[in-house]
């Protein structure tokens, strides 16, 4: 599941309309999912929804629109564990990525997703912190969407089910930052392909 809903507030944009080279950053993401092999892909949108499908690939995404993207992350957590309620039953758990960490890559994805079962709950770290990608087990869905709230999104339920986290680190792979500030676009060379 890619999480690409937000509007952006802090870099004057919503992060799914950013242009990383020649393609969105929302298609290298889906690309990074498609790789390690996440089937069926889910792609929440929200900010600018309209814009971001007519401009991104989505490549094999089924897209589900999150209408409450303002609230933050939570809601967009639970319209994509939603989506993917309707998987079939043999899909066993979810790989999480948000749009805002550019520098997440494979080589990090494919360290969260080794082990995929319906009681996973595996998290990459970096610096010591969890973070995304996450890896959701099918028995924790319904339980991280009714506790995800504004931005917080799984962190309620992981805090409550701490014993049974996995943590993977992921520094020496992966840069685990957010596009928190205007700096980081051109830390990640990217640059914006405008708005609604």
């Amino acid at each position: 599941m890619v999480v690409a809903a937000s509007g952006g507030r802090r870099i004057g944009g919503p992060e799914a309309l950013l242009r990383q080279g020649d393609a969105l950053l929302v298609d290298s993401v889906c690309g990074i999912a498609r790789e390690v092999g996440c089937a069926p892909l889910v792609v929440v949108l929200g900010a600018s929804a309209n814009q971001v499908r007519r401009a991104a690939a989505l490549e094999g995404a089924t897209v589900v629109i999150d209408k409450a993207w303002g609230t933050g992350l939570g809601s967009s957590l639970r319209v994509g564990l939603e989506a993917l309620k309707e998987a079939p039953a043999e899909i066993d758990a979810a790989l999480v990525f948000t749009v805002d960490m550019p520098g997440v890559t494979v080589e990090a994805a494919r360290r969260v997703a080794l082990l995929p079962h319906s009681g996973a709950l595996v998290c990459a770290t970096y610096d010591g912190m969890r973070s995304y990608p996450m890896l959701l087990g099918r028995r924790h869905w319904a339980g991280i969407a009714t506790l995800a709230k504004s931005d917080v999104g799984a962190r309620p339920y992981l805090l409550a089910h701490k014993t049974e986290i996995v943590d993977i680190a992921c520094d020496a792979v992966a840069d685990g930052n957010h596009l928190d500030n205007p700096d980081a676009l051109t830390l990640y060379g990217l640059s914006r392909t405008g708005g609604e």
